[in-house]
């Protein structure tokens, strides 16, 4: 059966299920007579959300109850039914990542022939699609740069007032994307502004806006907004899309903020054909603009919305799950929901209390090293988990002493580095010269007499003459738009970007990366942007570093390199490690055995979002991890915490009031009446330590 889904214009006409008394509902017919999945493999409320074809569902996935299957299952079943094509289905996910392991996994299901052509993809993958098809209609070109957010940044420190300090443009950056994701122009954000410091970020982004328009780039909040803008205004290309992709899928739905539903919105139309599939328990996001809300909104505007509830989990020890059942239910919900788990009861969840963050990090490291040792468990079996990445260091000079190998996430990945990236512009725009955004880059860095003034009357002529910027640079009628000196620094540049492409013809990377950075005096620059001289040297070190990588590869060629960097950049696999991370990047995981450190008021809950009035979101945060325990959890608080070179008293977390009292056991709250046990696990680093060197 073959279809153009933009021509199609006859809806799926959708079978309603059978209500049954209980409020489920009975197994379509369409899929009883098919093959697939069977019930034994997927739980009562599970098979029923992979059932569900009437109209829009909503899919209250909680903490380990197999959301992501369930969202494969489904996937594999509409095609299964031939109601859909592949290239009919989009399928959002938060992140690549999760993307890719989804490919997978419906390809299993499915066959990865079947599989051809479904759009499974982040919500900003899913928006570029869309704006690369539509890109005149917005005012830009095709090959449109997508600036990253340090490119981003740059920028409207350029365009903001001198003086302003990085702690106000990071403030004016957020106010720019929270605009943009509101659905709010430049004119109507200034319209809107309550305070000047708002009204100074509204003037701001419409001069950003302005630049980026000249420059043919977008900011990733722009792979929303200008889709749901045009969408909004264009009947006919709104439609289209709604034939385009004729069932979507999210997950994580509690996470989306206002810009990506209302893309959900848009793209869905009246018929509301959809899954949704999320959990208000871990909607921990708000404060990059999420809106939990958007449980309760979706309701109100699609009232034929079917609820489905997984409460059965599959991960967690009952204690563990009862422990966090306790805890979650002192929030409000929309959704009423409690887990319950099959899984054997477990070992009591403690609750330790330490002298000080370095003896909650000794702690720790013994804990995770006798366990290892005595269970012969593996390093990637632990996970040790904190509100904030300054906790780090503590943890990681103990796991050091005791040589367990582990991962730090969330640390500056070394292609993320300023130095590395400016190298790579310039490797960038020798592959590929119509990539804007790094001629920007290259061209001023380090500083030429070249201005933003003179690069966006560049952007002007190259858009006037459907040229990139490099092409303009290499043109004599844009170049005379331009001061004198602006025009001399720009066929200098372009002069030197001819003798460097030509020199890749012959040149091994290596070499020619060398011969860039001597002629173009960058190393000079990294010394003069440098706060002091250690930064300078680190940051020529780094870039020493990036140079062994390049001679250690084995691509001759530019293009080649370049997918490889990419590739490895990417590559975030932790390996048999113990792993170190926030919260925040701890969710969609789960660990055998799991620490949370720092179970402290004014850390968890964080001050900051006790003042903002954000209480709920920090106990739902509390409640990830709790939930990434499989096992055994151990929480633990410090009487005195180093913070900014001086110790400070700490109390216990108002959080661990709220446990269960019957499913915890508490140790060291009383440092002079020690019991047996302490005493006993106090000594366990030096035992362990015998034990390692004796190879016991």
């Amino acid at each position: 059966m073959t279809r153009n889904a933009f021509a199609d214009s006859n809806p799926v006409q959708f079978e309603s299920p059978t209500a049954r008394a209980d409020g489920d509902v009975e197994p379509n017919p369409l899929f009883s007579a098919r093959p697939g999945i069977s019930p034994t493999m997927l739980n009562p409320q599970q098979l029923a959300a992979v059932e569900y074809l009437a109209g829009p569902l909503l899919v209250l996935a909680g903490a380990g109850s197999g959301k992501t299957r369930v969202i494969t299952e489904k996937i594999a079943r509409l095609l299964k039914t031939g109601l859909y094509l592949p290239n009919e289905i989009a399928a959002i996910t938060f992140t690549n990542k999760a993307a890719r392991e989804m490919q997978a996994r419906i390809g299993k299901a499915a066959g990865a022939q079947t599989v051809e052509g479904l759009t499974i993809s982040t919500f900003h993958a899913l928006g570029l699609r869309l704006l690369e098809r539509e890109c005149t209609a917005v005012g830009l070109r095709r090959g449109f740069s997508i600036l990253g957010e340090d490119d981003a940044r740059t920028l409207i420190k350029d365009l903001a007032p001198a003086g302003t300090g990085n702690e106000q443009l990071d403030a004016m950056r957020a106010l720019i994307g929270r605009a943009k994701n509101a659905g709010l122009d430049a004119t109507q954000a200034l319209a809107a502004a309550g305070s000047p410091r708002e009204r100074a970020a509204a003037e701001l982004y419409a001069l950003y806006q302005q630049r980026l328009l000249a420059f043919n780039a977008v900011d990733f909040d722009d792979l929303i907004a200008l889709p749901v803008r045009l969408l909004s205004n264009d009947d006919e290309r709104r439609q289209r899309w709604q034939q385009r992709w004729r069932y979507l899928l999210v997950d994580e739905y509690q996470d989306t903020n206002d810009a990506q539903y209302r893309l959900l919105k848009l793209l869905v139309g009246e018929r509301g054909a959809f899954t949704a599939v999320g959990d208000d328990d871990q909607s921990i996001y708000a404060w990059r603009g999420a809106n939990p809300e958007n449980l309760a909104n979706i309701g109100k505007d699609f009232p034929a919305l079917k609820v489905v509830k997984l409460e059965q989990n599959y991960r967690c020890a009952q204690r563990i799950l009862r422990l966090a059942n306790r805890l979650i239910a002192n929030n409000p919900h929309v959704h009423e929901k409690k887990l319950w788990s099959a899984l054997p009861e477990g070992d009591p969840i403690r609750i330790v209390a330490r002298s000080s963050d370095s003896d909650e990090a000794e702690f720790v490291a013994a804990e995770v090293n006798h366990r290892k040792l005595v269970e012969r468990g593996s390093p990637s079996d632990f996970a040790v988990l904190f509100r904030g990445n300054h906790q780090a260091r503590a943890l990681e000079l103990a796991l050091r002493a005791l040589k367990i190998p582990y991962h730090l996430s969330g640390a500056t990945s070394f292609f993320d580095r300023q130095e590395i990236k400016d190298v790579m512009a310039y490797l960038r725009l020798l592959a590929n010269p119509d990539d804007d955004a790094a001629f920007v880059r290259a061209a001023t860095t380090p500083r030429r007499d070249i201005g933003t003034t003179s690069l966006e009357k560049l952007a002007a002529a190259a858009r006037h003459g459907a040229h990139s910027l490099s092409a303009a640079a290499a043109n004599s009628a844009a170049l005379a738009t331009l001061a004198p000196r602006a025009a001399r620094a720009l066929a200098s540049f372009h002069q030197h970007l001819l003798g460097w492409r030509s020199a890749a013809q012959t040149l091994k990377p290596r070499a020619l990366i060398e011969k860039i950075i001597a002629e173009t005096q960058l190393k000079q620059h990294w010394r003069q942007e440098a706060k002091a001289p250690d930064a300078a040297l680190r940051r020529e070190a780094q870039v020493d570093a990036f140079l062994e990588w390049v001679g250690e590869r084995r691509e001759t060629q530019l293009s080649a390199l370049l997918t490889q960097l990419m590739l490895d950049s990417q590559d975030s696999d932790p390996g048999n490690r113990v792993r170190l991370m926030t919260l925040h990047s701890a969710k969609g995981l789960e660990f055998r055995h799991v620490f949370l450190v720092g179970c402290e008021d004014g850390l968890l809950p964080h001050v900051s979002s006790l003042d903002e009035g954000r209480e709920d979101e920090e106990r739902r945060l509390f409640y990830v991890g709790i939930t990434r325990a499989k096992e055994t959890l151990t929480l633990s608080w410090c009487r005195s915490r180093s913070r900014y070179g001086r110790e400070e008293a700490c109390t216990p977390s108002r959080f661990l009031k709220e446990l269960p009292e019957d499913d915890v056991r508490h140790s060291g709250q009383n440092p002079g009446n020690q019991s047996a046990e302490d005493k006993q696990r106090a000594a366990r680093p030096h035992l362990d330590a015998i034990k390692a060197l004796l190879g016991a």
